[in-house]
């Protein structure tokens, strides 16, 4: 079954499908967002906030969130963990 993960401000993203999420502060993120951007292959989540955050996706699609990458990864392990616990009992 699909997990999905909340990434800002009801929008969602299928687990399965995450490769990575970096930060949007660095350069070579910049440019991957704005190559992703020009081939439309970027789908721009942060309802009209500060982008913090790019997820990386196996489908060549990129994610931007205007979540910290911290809360990003920890709302992914509380996902993992529960569903682990729940497998478990």
């Amino acid at each position: 079954m699909e997990k999905m993960l909340n990434v800002g401000y009801g929008n969602v993203v299928n687990t399965d499908k995450i490769v990575a999420v970096v930060r949007y502060d660095s350069a070579p993120a910049k440019r991957m967002v704005q190559a992703a951007k020009d081939s439309g292959k970027a789908i721009d989540a942060t309802q009209g906030r500060k982008t913090k955050s790019v997820i990386i996706t196996d489908g060549d699609m990129i994610v931007l969130s205007a979540l910290m990458t911290e809360t990003i990864t920890a709302r992914v392990a509380g996902d993992f963990e529960r569903g682990e616990k729940a497998e478990n009992e």
